[in-house]
């Protein structure tokens, strides 16, 4: 192995083919918690990623403008196995920091719904930003670069990496995992994280897809497809008040894609379509001001009307409004307020958000993201079993863990 040549930078090997060198740390994954530990960690930070840009998931996110932070981020909002564990990162980096970075980098963006702030202009301008903070701090990026074999010699990890046919043998103080978990497998995720986990010892809570549509075998709701109603969607004791979008395959939306993190196969969810509450006095005041109309006429005015004229073959829809008793229209929004169904599965990795579950929290310092038990081994954003709602909640939990991680290293 080349020797140091400068201390905290990266040594080449002085060999033509540059096959070996040594550095302070090796960063694996090229996204968004791997990029902001870059811009922290000091000097001497090699980022390697197998895709051909970093960033690719914050570049399709929100839209192509990326929802970057939540305004209302608290540990209350994260899925772990130990609902304490975010604490320290989210509230030493918080939503507000993140915000300041934005600013400073004179990005602008504005809130849409529900505390979630999107970039004005484009997605890119977040991966732009953590690139020139990158460069700042003199890390380096290498794309195209795949990992081999790992070692660990007590005091240093040898990391295989192949980049342009060519194997290069990089010794490294630490070695810090970044590239996520298996949720969008075509845009390259692979589960490497919980491979290297393994190879460790670090226990690793069963990974499973979140954020994800659900699916119905029956494809009950094909006539539906495309049609969307506000509702409120609940699961083993959580709910979520937003949209419910009707799929060819079964149900999605922003309340779906939150409760599917919580739902589990052979559970129910309810989808209850009077969220407010206030559908019955409006039904009894259509059947004073119009009561010659249908009653599925009336009720489209409130859902939407592919979604009555679904509903009509379970429910008792038939006849006018002004023929319904107070006992009928409290019985019809009680209906429509329990909506039980048992949804057969989900979309899976192939369309879910996030990966649910990840390296066990017991075995990582919440302080510093590192491992207990291997020094320099260090697991941030995604890879990590603390999941976030929908909303930005995920991308902060990134900048937070990547921060915690690069502050450690910088200090050590």
């Amino acid at each position: 192995m080349a020797k140091i040549i400068r201390k905290n930078l990266i040594s080449p090997c002085p060999c033509a083919i540059c096959s070996a060198m040594k550095i302070e740390t090796l960063i694996i994954g090229a996204g968004a918690a791997g990029m902001m530990c870059a811009a922290h960690a000091g000097r001497g930070v090699l980022v390697v990623d197998h895709a051909k840009a970093p960033g690719e998931k914050i570049r399709i996110s929100g839209g192509g403008r990326c929802n970057f932070t939540n305004l209302h981020t608290s540990p209350a909002n994260f899925i772990s196995q130990n609902k304490h564990f975010s604490k320290s990162a989210l509230g030493r980096y918080t939503q507000w920091d993140f915000i300041a970075l934005v600013d400073q980098h004179r990005i602008a963006w504005h809130e849409k719904t529900l505390g979630q702030l999107f970039c004005d202009d484009s997605a890119k301008d977040i991966i732009a930003m953590l690139r020139a903070e990158m460069d700042k701090a003199g890390a380096q990026l290498w794309l195209h670069t795949e990992v081999g074999e790992i070692g660990h010699d007590g005091t240093h990890f040898q990391v295989t990496l192949i980049r342009d046919g060519r194997h290069i043998q990089v010794e490294t103080k630490n070695l810090v995992v970044a590239c996520g978990g298996k949720s969008i497998p075509k845009m390259g995720a692979t589960g490497l994280g919980y491979q290297i986990a393994a190879q460790f010892g670090v226990p690793v809570v069963t990974p499973r897809p979140g954020l994800v549509p659900l699916t119905f075998s029956d494809e009950r709701f094909k006539p539906l497809a495309g049609v969307a109603t506000p509702a409120r969607v609940s699961t083993q004791g959580v709910s979520f008040d937003e949209a419910v979008l009707f799929t060819h395959r079964g149900l999605s939306g922003p309340a779906v894609l939150q409760v599917s993190s919580y739902w589990h196969e052979s559970v129910p969810i309810q989808i209850n379509l009077n969220p407010m509450g206030d559908l019955f006095g409006a039904l009894q005041s259509h059947r004073q001001s119009d009561g010659r109309k249908a009653l599925t006429t009336v009720l489209g005015l409130h859902l939407p009307a592919r979604l009555v004229d679904f509903l009509r073959a379970d429910l008792p829809l038939e006849g006018n409004i002004a023929d319904q008793s107070d006992s009928k229209l409290k019985a019809l929004c009680d209906a429509l307020s329990a909506w039980s169904l048992m949804p057969a599965g989900s979309e899976g990795y192939r369309t879910a958000e996030v990966t649910l579950g990840g390296v066990d929290t017991d075995a990582l310092s919440s302080k510093t993201m590192e491992t207990k038990a291997v020094a320099g081994l260090y697991f941030i954003g995604e890879c990590v079993d603390v999941t976030g709602w929908l909303g930005g909640y995920n991308f902060q939990w990134a900048w937070s863990s990547g921060w915690a991680a690069g502050q450690a290293i910088r200090a050590a």
